[in-house]
């Protein structure tokens, strides 16, 4: 289960628009809410943050999610801010945080790992006369995104195994078979691709 949001059919504005333009905008509102801080801007990149939700077709539980995964940083960093700043920059700090991951849900809801890794394979093209392998980038892209889940999976299932045993306040008895569970994926991952001959050269 992604963190963000996996990619969801539609026909809205923002599934036809193109990749390029809707990484850009994700971007420039990124950089309007961290470098333009005030109370009104993050309002508004809130504001057009859950707008970009309604449009896409975000469902409620889906942006709730992705809002939850970081609930708590958001929570310590909200007391934080509020003790040493007062609660007008606590708004401003928690909000862009907010916003972001509503605008990166929204993203990745209405744009489709395929689309990315095309667009991505394009913009690099270019760079080939340099040695880059646009494919090769793409690639590790793919397996970067599709990584995602999966560690989330294994995670929630070696935590499920170590409460079921008794140890969900054992540190060691969830991070150590998650490490080995996780390396062991990367590294069949690995001999799978060298089987195929990608990457030798």
């Amino acid at each position: 289960m992604s963190p963000l949001g996996e990619y969801r059919p539609g026909t809205s504005v923002l599934h036809r628009l193109p990749v390029g333009a809707k990484l850009l905008g994700l971007v420039v509102l990124s950089i309007v809410a961290v470098v333009w801080r005030g109370v009104p801007t993050t309002a508004a990149v809130i504001g057009l943050a859950v707008l970009g939700c309604v449009v896409g077709g975000v469902p409620l539980r889906r942006a709730a999610r992705s809002i939850r995964t970081v609930l708590l940083a958001m929570v310590l960093l909200a007391a934080y801010q509020v003790w040493q700043n007062g609660a007008e920059r606590a708004f401003v700090v928690v909000g862009a945080l907010l916003a972001l991951v509503l605008l990166a849900t929204v993203f990745t809801t209405t744009t489709a790992v395929e689309q990315m890794i095309d667009a991505i394979t394009r913009w690099l093209e270019p760079f080939r006369r340099f040695g880059v392998r646009p494919e090769l980038v793409a690639l590790a892209f793919s397996l970067m995104i599709r990584g995602i889940p999966l560690t989330l999976e294994i995670a929630a299932e070696t935590r499920d195994a170590a409460r079921a045993r008794g140890l969900e306040r054992n540190p060691r008895a969830y991070l150590t078979p998650l490490v080995i569970r996780v390396v062991a994926h990367a590294r069949a991952t690995g001999d799978a691709l060298h089987a195929r001959g990608i990457g030798d050269d």
